[in-house]
């Protein structure tokens, strides 16, 4: 039988990888970890973590703006860019820190360096090679800029926390979760935010209603939303602080000092000599994985963003587990799909568990529908006019509440408990028997009795 240096080569020290590598060294596996930029991955370092801390920035600004009706008198407030990039920063080292410390105190080997495949069991890092039983491949994922003429002067969303100086006109094209939460958080801050959207609605995969509710109360907020429209071209003027002229398609031009493309992310396997080993990579460039995330190299694993399933930071920690589970344990744990709940961090949340309606049409017919749309205790004396929405979608032949949605403040904290009631099984008969907490948003979801009609 081979002697291998590891039983387990980790490929990035993302959400995923680290949490593979700890786990499996905590039952008794030799485990190495490669990763060549700092620990955590994109969550940890240009994504969820950083991303909701400045979207509590800019949610200072309502506060300060809803103040005055409860009787403060705050004066003028006054935003400074580097204070908010410097402590986001001081805190995503303190989380590198942490996941640092986690893989050493688990006894995980970490080798700093790019980590490319020589074959089924061999990694390269720099001059050295790594032979392992089995290979871990969770290299996430990066944004994708299409090919135009001026991509050279756009902006991708890793930048977007670290810019040399506060955009005071910014344009976001795309129109997925990325997009519109940089266009709420700086819209929050300060900048005048347009967002451009070749599609005719926000948020593609959502529910219908839920991303039309979204665009308005993110218009009504500030945020010009262009539907319909392409970005032709993007130039600088002359001199390096000239602005950015952004050329519609359809002839229309924009000024801007910084033009964000969100349109979407991509594997991140480029690099990695994956093909050369043998590992089967599908039109976007992700790894092919099986129902146990094994790849078409039987020794080779891959789970996250990098592979062909579902591109969320916990969905990567639960096939980390299975990885584990499956290689170092009784092989019992596996990852469910369906229902698994997510949030979207714009002004105000998107937050939603199962299925949208269109989605519970087709694989129902008949379905059952329940929805609410008001404005919050909040702000009946607040001075600012945003509402909430929130929607149920039931089967009536098994009475099954089969898709939640909300559109309103903390919706994501709101979904989180309706997602475990959702995963067991809740009827909507549990839910009108469930006493709500009054007077509370979420108290809505166990008071609605009328169905919508048709």
């Amino acid at each position: 039988m081979p002697t291998y240096d590891f039983d387990l080569f980790v490929i990035g020290g993302g959400s995923g990888g680290v949490r593979a590598a700890r786990m499996a060294a905590q039952r008794g596996a030799r485990v190495a970890l490669a990763e060549a930029a700092e620990l955590g991955g994109t969550c940890v370092n240009v994504g969820c973590i950083p991303k909701k801390l400045y979207s509590y920035a800019a949610s200072y600004a309502e506060a300060f703006d809803e103040a005055p009706g409860y009787g403060w008198q705050t004066g003028e407030a006054r935003f400074d860019w580097e204070v908010l990039k410097a402590n986001a920063a001081g805190e995503i080292r303190r989380l590198n820190t942490v996941y640092g410390g986690l893989l050493d105190a688990a006894g995980v080997t970490l080798v700093t360096g790019w980590a490319n495949l020589e074959d089924a069991h061999t990694v390269k890092v720099g001059n050295a090679r790594h032979t392992a039983r089995h290979i871990l491949v969770a290299t996430g994922g990066r944004p994708f800029v299409p090919d135009f003429p001026g991509r050279e002067h756009v902006q991708v969303s890793d930048a977007m926390f670290d810019l040399p100086t506060f955009p005071k006109r910014l344009v976001i094209v795309g129109g997925g979760y990325i997009a519109c939460e940089f266009a709420s958080i700086f819209n929050g801050l300060g900048a005048q935010v347009t967002l451009v959207q070749r599609q005719a609605h926000l948020l593609s995969d959502f529910d219908e209603d839920v991303r039309e509710f979204l665009a308005r109360e993110m218009g009504k907020a500030g945020v010009d939303i262009r539907l319909n429209a392409e970005v032709a071209s993007v130039a600088r003027g002359r001199g390096k602080d000239a602005p950015l002229a952004v050329m519609l398609s359809r002839g229309q031009q924009l000024e801007a000092d910084t033009v964000l493309y969100a349109t979407g992310r991509v594997p991140n396997t480029e690099g990695l000599c994956l093909e050369a080993a043998g590992v089967a990579l599908d039109a976007r460039g992700a790894v092919k994985v099986d129902a146990r995330y094994r790849s078409s190299v039987p020794s080779i694993y891959a789970v996250g963003d990098v592979s062909t399933r579902m591109q969320l930071t916990p969905v990567a920690l639960a096939e980390a587990m299975a990885v584990v589970d499956a290689l170092f344990g009784n092989g019992q744990r596996k990852v469910d799909y369906d229902c698994i709940p997510t949030a979207v961090f714009t002004h105000p949340n998107v937050g939603t568990c199962g299925l949208t309606e269109a989605a519970a049409r087709k694989k129902y017919g008949k379905i059952t529908l329940f929805s609410s749309e008001f404005k919050t205790l909040r702000h009946t004396i607040s001075g600012r006019d945003e509402r909430t929405f929130l929607k149920l979608i039931v089967d009536p032949a098994s009475d099954r509440v089969i898709g939640l949605h909300m559109v309103g403040p903390e919706a994501g904290e709101t979904v989180q408990g309706f997602a475990v009631a959702m995963r067991a099984g809740a009827t909507k008969a549990d839910f009108d028997s469930t006493i709500g907490i009054h007077p509370t948003v979420a108290e809505e979801f166990v008071t609605m009795r009328d169905p919508m009609p048709g």
